[in-house]
């Protein structure tokens, strides 16, 4: 595998960062179970570290609506800052997530050291899903075919695979395959650079009324001035 660089004196650390396998699919995709393969089959240490470990130290107790809205986002945001400082100081991560908010992608291009990332996409047919739904009867029905379009909708991944085709043995075996020789630019460092010329172009002023006839109002300089 490619060395990783240790971070700077200026980040106040030196420790080599550890690499985050990101894995990013639906509910019911199957991601916990590539997961608990890829921990099986690595050579190195790994902590697989899933959002819902964090939902389920929360409290049990009722909160209203709007409360609850609240305590989901910055339980979110705080998964996002817990992986960033276990890869920071030098551990390697399986996490496994659901991109469903456009937000959460951006929170983690944000935090994230892009190079140490390599983004999965963990895909699976609706009926199965469904399927799986029923079967686990854990879930609301339908959440994992309401997410399908936003969990992918950015579009480009590492690497990627199919749980309705191939079990979480297989799937986590290919995602091992490809480490060694993973290539440059990763795919979040594209999803960062995607994400940093937008924001460029929303914040660029805009050129004031009547400005691009100005020049007829001044003397060109002469060629070579």
């Amino acid at each position: 595998m490619r060395g990783r660089e240790p971070r700077s004196a200026a980040e106040g650390d030196c420790t080599p960062g550890g690499l985050i396998i990101f894995l990013n699919g639906t509910s019911s995709s199957g991601k916990s179970s590539i997961a608990t393969e890829l921990l099986r089959i690595l050579d190195d240490p790994y902590f697989h570290i899933p959002v819902d470990a964090f939902h389920a130290m929360r409290t049990r107790q009722e909160l209203p609506p709007d409360q609850l809205t609240t305590v989901l986002h910055r339980t979110w945001r705080g998964y996002h800052r817990a992986v960033a400082g276990m890869a920071a100081a030098g551990n390697n991560i399986v996490m496994d997530h659901v991109l469903s908010a456009e937000w959460r992608l951006r929170d983690c291009l944000d935090l994230f050291v892009p190079q140490d990332v390599v983004f999965v996409g963990v895909h699976c047919d609706r009926d199965e899903l469904q399927r799986r739904e029923r079967e686990r009867g854990d879930r609301p029905p339908g959440l994992a075919a309401r997410q399908l379009d936003q969990v992918h909708g950015h579009g480009l991944y590492d690497i990627e695979c199919d749980t309705s085709r191939a079990d979480p043995l297989q799937c986590a075996s290919r995602i091992k395959e490809f480490l060694p020789d993973r290539p440059r630019p990763t795919a979040f460092e594209q999803l960062r650079d995607k994400q940093r010329d937008l924001h460029h172009k929303r914040t660029e002023p805009r050129p004031e009324r009547g400005a691009g006839n100005c020049a007829s109002n001044h003397v060109q300089p002469a060629v070579g001035q």
